[in-house]
């Protein structure tokens, strides 16, 4: 893969939204996503700022641009984050369908920092059965009339 100049600058503006971020009082964390060479979204984690635990700057980002787009689907676009996306964040840019991640720091680095994401990784690889926040089945014959719903949907948008 060849990083262009311009890549750089995508990168520089994601670590300044991260560094700006923190001065805030927020999360060292920033992304912004770009299409057609052109920035179309950035934004910074605020977890803490918002009271939302969802509130990272990939999320965020995704959401701003999916907004100024007007689509779920950001095929096209390029996110650059200042750290390697986190589990939930790493979901969000593949159900939004980013072409590519380019990242600042890794998750090792963010674990010195106490930002470890690896028991989250290590949950998902346990049975239900091991996993330390319990996951229960319950009422799937009822559950499964929405699936039945949406099969026979006719002008249904797929995704």
């Amino acid at each position: 893969m060849n990083i262009t100049e311009q890549d750089c600058l995508f990168m520089r503006e994601a670590i300044r939204l991260a560094n700006e971020s923190v001065k805030r009082g927020g999360g060292p964390f920033g992304a912004v996503i770009v299409k057609d060479g052109k920035i179309v979204a950035g934004s910074s984690n605020s977890v803490t700022i918002d009271n939302d635990p969802t509130a990272h700057a990939e999320v965020k980002t995704i959401r701003e641009a999916c907004r100024r787009l007007g689509t779920f689907d950001l095929s096209g676009c390029t996110i650059y984050t200042s750290c390697e996306p986190c589990p939930m964040c790493l979901g969000a840019i593949y159900w939004a369908h980013l072409d590519r991640i380019y990242y600042g720091n890794h998750r090792g680095d963010a674990a010195e920092i106490s930002f470890a994401d690896d028991f989250i990784y290590d949950e998902l690889a346990k049975p239900f059965t091991e996993r330390a926040v319990p996951i229960i089945p319950l009422l799937r014959d009822e559950a499964l009339e929405s699936f039945r719903l949406w099969t026979e949907k006719t002008d249904k948008t797929e995704y």
